[in-house]
């Protein structure tokens, strides 16, 4: 186990997002989302996004963890944790309630306040994401989500109101969560989830994607430009969704389409930091006859508006093979990938891999010479309460033991520049894939079940004080 301090100054903290602990999905003015009409599923039964609420189905992100009347406790947990970042996001509808309005919601706004404030009181800094999974659902309905151009306009006008409002609270940004997860076009819910897309029999679903993940990166871009404007010492980045892939066999063929895959994958954040399009992505749009309005207007913004430092979350790498899909063919991603025999696999069928999480940072590094943040990393698993009231997660302790390892070599070996660590789910929450409170990630035991039934009370598992350790040794002690 290869062991060392981090930097001085290293982040670090916890992530979650607004949708998937904050509940009261409409107290003070805040309006539905897209994950407010998300229903319970379970490994292997996806969610259901139904037509607006419906009575009689149920909606966990609705309640969550109440994180929302339950700040300050929750807060004090990660500061006695020794948190030095907590990443969350602002909840869109809270402060534009059906996102399309002049003005914002005032209630929504002196929520965040009072968090910040609360972040703060403890040496906290807080990390935010403006668009994580929760886009307004008047959008979905009356615009068709990021498939219109308009929603650019009501995207900035948000982002300019929270800019403004927390530029002396908040200096770490992310724009959108995970926004290459559309490459998996043909999942409905990642697109859902991502653009706001509830597609129509027999649409193009891909050419749909490419249409809306360029005004998503338009709208990315001016938002950019806006904070900075506003405070030039914000720092604001992209946040993907990173995965190392591997060709399955050392065969050409393999490893051309481990190319291909990076490439049609990560070409988002080669738009996010290089401010134009891989030459890639823009010859395969020619092949395919897709031509997404963008404009010259557009390119000059993309330009101008590129990014600070790149977020991104790992939890597993992908391993592909051509017997499945030829690389001169390629479509939807998830067609070419199989098992790796080499990694073994958490209880909703990740597989695990830490070294994974060195490489993605050294592909990273070469790639785009930017400050890294690692803002989620994590396993879900089944957590059992003892008695006498314990829950001992040796598991997670070892999953993150052998993360941070490698993350250690790739700061101390390899000269990766990386501002901090952020594990996913730092307190049980919602998960957002499968709506399940079961899948459990955090330090922080949340009492509450798949059902909701459940106290919410709060309790400390092993790993709250294997992690107080870390971040105490400032990574030093892993042990």
């Amino acid at each position: 186990m290869y062991q060392t301090a981090m930097p001085k100054g290293f982040l670090w903290g916890g992530a979650v997002a607004a949708h998937q602990l904050e509940g009261a999905w409409n107290v003070d003015g805040k309006g539905p989302s897209v994950a407010d009409v998300m229903t319970a599923g379970a490994n292997g039964v996806p969610r259901e996004i139904t037509d607006g609420v419906v009575a009689g189905k149920n909606y966990p992100n609705h309640e969550a963890i109440d994180f929302y009347h339950h700040y300050k406790e929750d807060i004090k947990l990660m500061a006695e944790m020794g948190f030095k970042c907590f990443r969350t996001s602002i909840a869109w509808t809270r402060i534009f309630p059906q996102g399309d309005e002049e003005e914002p919601n005032e209630a929504g706004l002196k929520f965040y306040d009072d968090l910040f404030d609360e972040c703060h009181k403890y040496g906290i800094e807080p990390v935010i994401t403006l668009h994580h999974f929760e886009m307004p659902w008047h959008l979905v309905e009356q615009y068709g989500g990021w498939q219109s151009r308009q929603v650019i306009d009501f995207f900035t006008r948000y982002a300019r109101v929270v800019f403004e409002r927390y530029q002396d609270k908040v200096k770490y940004w992310m724009t959108f969560n995970e926004i290459d997860n559309q490459s998996a076009f043909n999942n409905a819910f990642l697109m859902a989830t991502n653009s706001g897309i509830i597609f129509k029999d027999g649409q193009d679903r891909e050419a749909a994607m490419y249409q809306a993940a360029h005004y998503e990166l338009v709208a990315s871009a001016l938002a950019v430009k806006i904070g900075h404007e506003i405070n030039p010492d914000l720092q604001i980045g992209c946040m993907i969704n990173f995965q190392t892939v591997y060709p399955a066999t050392c065969s050409p063929d393999d490893a051309l389409l481990a190319q291909r895959v990076g490439q049609r994958r990560y070409w988002f954040s080669d738009v996010h930091v290089h401010g134009e399009y891989p030459a890639e992505v823009e010859a395969y749009l020619n092949q395919k006859g897709y031509r997404p309005d963008i404009t010259e207007e557009d390119r000059q913004i993309l330009r101008e508006g590129t990014v600070d430092y790149v977020g991104f979350s790992y939890y597993n790498s992908m391993t592909v093979s051509a017997k499945k899909v030829d690389a001169d063919h390629l479509g939807d991603l998830n067609e070419s990938t199989v098992d790796n025999p080499y990694l073994d696999k958490t209880d909703w069928d990740w597989e695990v891999d830490p070294e994974g999480l060195r490489y993605a940072l050294n592909w990273l590094t070469d790639r785009y010479h930017k400050p890294l943040f690692i803002v989620e990393n994590g396993m879900g698993a089944y957590d059992q309460v003892t008695e006498d009231g314990q829950i001992h997660d040796d598991y997670r302790i070892d999953y993150l033991r052998r993360h941070i390892s490698e993350v250690e070599k790739a700061v101390a070996l390899d000269g990766v520049d990386l501002m901090g660590y952020t594990p996913w789910g730092c307190i049980d929450l919602v998960s957002a894939g499968t709506g399940q409170m079961s899948k459990r990630y955090g330090f922080i035991y949340v009492d509450k079940d798949d059902e909701g039934n459940g106290s919410l009370q709060r309790s400390r598992k092993d790993s709250f004080y294997w992690y107080q350790q870390v971040i105490a040794s400032n990574g030093a002690k892993l042990d």
